[in-house]
């Protein structure tokens, strides 16, 4: 008996990044299928692949009976596209990376609230990562693009 899966379950996936059949955890899921997945090996996020490019999928999923064809993907969400959500997260990421990419370690300045900042710097957080602020809210207020997110940090304070 196959176990049920959840959000925050694991799950084996085709990783986009890896080219492999890997351990993935689930981060969305619509109804009782994963439609994203982190890849556990290099903690990529990506649409959740069942399996590799090429492969037939798993017994149960295949198109033969005629009825409906579904061109890749994980099923029928795949067949009408991310949602709007995922899609802001994919290009929240995107710019992320454009932002980040080509940039050496030495350029990013270690986040403190004690110290100011202008935008368009590079930031590096101790928990949340590489980042690059975006915009000046006010004198205490910043907002900073992370891969995962965007956040509003403090600059400027007195300790």
């Amino acid at each position: 008996m196959a176990k049920a899966l959840h959000a925050g379950g694991e799950v084996d996936a085709w990783c986009t990044k890896c080219k492999l059949v890997l351990n993935h955890r689930i981060i969305a899921m619509v109804a009782t299928k994963p439609v994203r997945v982190e890849c556990s090996t290099c903690s990529s996020h990506h649409n959740f692949r069942g399996h590799a490019p090429g492969d037939k999928p798993a017994a149960g999923g295949s198109a033969s009976s005629g009825t409906r064809r579904v061109t890749g993907g994980a099923g029928p969400a795949s067949a009408r596209g991310p949602t709007k959500a995922i899609q802001a997260a994919l290009d929240r990421e995107r710019s992320w990376e454009k932002a980040v990419s080509g940039h050496t370690v030495g350029e990013f300045k270690p986040y403190r609230v004690s110290a100011m900042f202008t935008e368009g710097e590079l930031i590096r957080h101790s928990k949340f990562g590489d980042g690059i602020v975006t915009r000046i809210i006010d004198t205490k207020k910043i907002e900073i693009l992370f891969k995962d997110d965007t956040r509003t940090l403090a600059q400027g304070l007195t300790d």
